[in-house]
């Protein structure tokens, strides 16, 4: 076999093995994405271990950002 035979034929591999590849652009826009709130709250509800700080540290954040919100309101109605 010649040598431009292998190049052409390594080029004609190349390009069929370039467009068999998956399109990772299309299939992430197709999948459901969650939030990171909507996992830790999954993971926050199961049994595995652990799942409880996960919770306890998901409700003392919300209360943080809970009284956060009331000191900003506080402050601009005085």
């Amino acid at each position: 076999m010649s040598k431009r035979g292998i190049v052409l034929g390594s080029v004609i591999l190349s390009l069929a093995l370039a467009g068999c590849s998956q399109d990772d652009t299309t299939q992430q826009t197709t999948t459901t994405t969650r939030t990171q709130r909507e996992k830790d709250s999954i993971l926050a509800n199961s049994q595995i271990p652990g799942a409880k700080a996960v919770k306890k540290t998901m409700t003392v954040a919300d209360s943080a950002a809970a009284r956060g919100a009331r000191i900003d309101t506080s402050q601009q109605n005085p």
